[in-house]
């Protein structure tokens, strides 16, 4: 079996390395506390684990020569984007250089003509699209964070569009990656389709910066849908809801988003998003995309699925600011959750499952969840099978942390039962490891390779997303 090994440097060669970073980058190498701190995690779990100096790049050769002086010096180096992760990504496990990459956000070049464009790993999903709006395109892949697009390709990251637009994984068209011996190299081209090679794009996709830094991304873009309807409609119990996605999607109704809120997340939504009107009931909250009379088709044909399984009337939400206050409702399902049960912490679950298993691993999972007896809330992007449930403990009671984390792994073995997988979305981390190894098995060693074969000395992200041992 392949292994994984780290021994942290002499406290001597750190400290070299880092007044070497110090008198090069000057004041954007910082060693404060503060600054430390802040970057010692991410939206997670708050457990911090420091690095030792935070450096702010500008370019790919700054990051080239940054990791060419960590990896002579076996130093780790751990990317952050915005800090937005679930998964631990940002833990320092052995201290190093944090490189944050927030002043590589450029937006390199636009072509309208090809619905594509290359922007710098530090620019966020929400200034993509303002610096694109005036040609009429937009970038769809929302996560629900202002994550940055690098670390949105890192952990392959997909959210509330997914079900019509895909994933990171189908529209990045190519990346420039820094690799742990410091040469820039690039991958993937502008063309939509390519059999030159082994596929490095999506080797370096979802790699959690541990293989290599993503310093710029080649995007597809789409054009501005003719009109976009957002509705809401509610359920007297869960089973009903999920069964009207299940019916949807087999139906192949093409929704741009379907969410789902439970009972429990719905009645933490309307007291954090001041959602007036709404019941305390399951909830899916959908848009649809397309021409005007390809939408009215659409909501006519979701209003006839829904009616079978007793939902609701419609709201529906047309105008640009309507849409907005919806969707910054479900996008904030995370902190209203955290709000609902002040002072806790939280576990989220990422399982995504085969469509028609859907119903059955809700059920499972809440099943799991009431054995806890912990409050827990269920939100989702359901029409991909992908739901995460939020499992909320005290930080301070031991034994409610690990009834937590029970059953966060027990959720995550039942979607993998049922030929899912533990993580839809969020990544791996350090969270998931174990449920890594039960998903893939012997594969894991292959990852393994792959790891020692491009970062021999370990020193990208060590720790996280490939079991070590």
């Amino acid at each position: 079996n392949q292994m994984l090994t780290f021994d942290r440097p002499t406290e001597a060669t750190v400290s070299s390395a880092v007044a070497t970073l110090c008198k090069t980058y000057g004041e954007r190498a910082v060693t404060s506390q503060s600054v430390r701190e802040h970057h010692s995690h991410g939206e997670g779990m708050q457990d911090a684990g420091l690095p030792d100096v935070v450096v702010f790049p500008e370019s790919n050769e700054e990051v080239a020569s940054i990791l060419k002086l960590c990896n002579q010096a076996r130093i780790p180096v751990i990317a952050y984007g915005t800090g937005t992760s679930l998964e631990g990504h940002l833990k320092a496990l052995y201290g190093g250089v944090c490189l944050d990459l927030s002043r590589m956000n450029r937006v390199l070049e636009i072509n309208a003509e090809d619905l594509d464009c290359r922007v710098q790993a530090g620019v966020t999903r929400e200034q993509l699209n303002a610096d694109i709006r005036h040609t009429g395109l937009f970038f769809p892949i929302d996560p629900g964070a202002n994550a940055s697009i690098g670390g949105m390709s890192a952990t392959r990251a997909s959210g509330t569009n997914a079900v019509r637009y895909g994933t990171m994984r189908e529209n990045i068209l190519g990346l420039t990656v820094i690799t742990p011996d410091g040469r820039i190299i690039k991958t993937g081209t502008r063309a939509k389709k390519s059999s030159a090679g082994y596929d490095l794009t999506r080797l370096y996709i979802g790699s959690e910066g541990t293989l290599g830094i993503i310093t710029e991304i080649q995007l597809k873009l789409y054009g501005v849908p003719e009109r976009i309807s957002a509705a809401v409609t509610q359920f007297e119990d869960l089973p009903s809801a999920v069964n009207s996605v299940i019916t949807a999607m087999q139906l192949g109704i093409p929704m741009a988003r379907i969410e789902l809120l439970d009972e429990v997340q719905m009645d933490a939504s309307i007291k954090y998003s001041k959602l007036d009107g709404f019941a305390v009931k399951p909830t899916l909250f959908m848009e649809f995309h397309g021409t005007d009379a390809y939408v009215s088709e659409q909501i006519e044909l979701m209003k006839s699925i829904t009616a079978e399984h007793g939902a609701s009337d419609y709201r529906f939400a047309d105008k640009p600011e309507d849409r907005s206050k919806l969707w910054k409702a479900r996008h904030d399902a995370y902190w209203a959750g955290m709000n609902y049960v002040p002072g806790k912490q939280a576990f989220s679950t990422d399982t995504c499952v085969p469509i028609s298993r859907l119903a059955d691993c809700v059920k499972a999972a809440r099943d799991e969840v009431a054995k806890s007896g912990l409050v827990c809330m269920i939100v989702g992007h359901v029409g991909d099978g992908n739901f995460h449930v939020l499992i909320t403990f005290d930080p301070n009671s031991a034994d409610e942390r690990q009834r937590a984390e029970v059953a966060a792994d027990r959720i995550a073995h039942i979607a993998i039962g049922m030929g899912g997988t533990c993580t839809g979305e969020h990544g791996i981390g350090i969270h998931k490891l174990d449920a890594l190894k039960a998903e893939h098995g012997e594969a894991v060693d292959v990852m393994r390779t792959l790891k020692k074969a491009l970062d021999p000395n370990n020193i990208m992200n060590p720790g996280k997303t490939i079991p070590m041992q």
